[in-house]
């Protein structure tokens, strides 16, 4: 039998781990399709790469499983026009699913060994929508606000508020909350001071460092 090449395993993983379980956006599914999320682990792990589970990426941090990069995504209720802030980098992987959809994508990494390399990864790619810098992720990125989404791939204690001063009207932010127990929460901006949150589902993630790491 002819070993299936990571193409195939890509259009099999989108078929039965993000169609199967309801993910309906037409550009998150295209976007999960096109992303060769092998390139983005650790090249021991590869063989790994298509399977429904988090991967270790290196620095203590993971890769998300699929199904919750499609999640958050399709959540963030993203489209051409949209400008967004993903604050974890990590590897990249749920970067360059943002960068097929969306005109700009900021993305931010506190720990710089991972942010270089999914850079230059990013880079080789080909992409030229992703714009990307070391930081602190619950200080978010001033400068380039307001953001029609935030994904956060790690999780605080509580909701930076930086980010949802970043936030813009209408926008989604999409992050994990809690210690013991998460839940992936999205909050909406209504009006300047007014925000709809809403509890997506239970998560694991790791947790946020930097400056969210003190807020209780």
């Amino acid at each position: 039998m002819v070993p299936q090449s990571f193409d195939d395993r890509r259009f099999q993983m989108v078929e039965s781990q993000i169609i199967r379980r309801g993910i309906k956006d037409p550009l998150v599914i295209k976007a999960m399709r096109k992303v060769p999320r092998h390139l983005f682990v650790p090249e021991d792990l590869r063989e790994l790469a298509y399977e429904d589970r988090p991967l270790p990426i290196g620095e203590g941090q993971t890769i998300s499983q699929p199904y919750i990069v499609a999640f958050m995504t399709e959540a963030a209720e993203l489209g051409p026009s949209s400008k967004v802030l993903e604050v974890g980098t990590g590897c990249g992987y749920q970067t360059a699913v943002l960068a097929e959809i969306c005109k700009e994508v900021y993305t931010i990494e506190i720990v710089e060994s991972l942010a270089e390399r999914a850079r230059s990864l990013l880079k080789k790619l080909g992409y030229q929508n992703i714009y990307s810098k070391v930081g602190d992720g619950a200080l978010g990125w001033p400068e380039q606000a307001p953001f029609d989404a935030i994904l956060v791939a790690a999780a605080p204690k509580q909701v930076p508020p930086a980010l949802l001063d970043q936030l813009a009207l209408n926008g989604h932010l999409v992050i994990p909350v809690g210690e013991d127990v998460q839940y992936l929460k999205r909050l909406t901006r209504l009006e300047k001071d007014q925000f709809k949150e809403e509890n997506l589902l239970p998560v694991a993630f790791v947790p946020m460092t930097g400056v969210s790491a003190t807020l209780t």
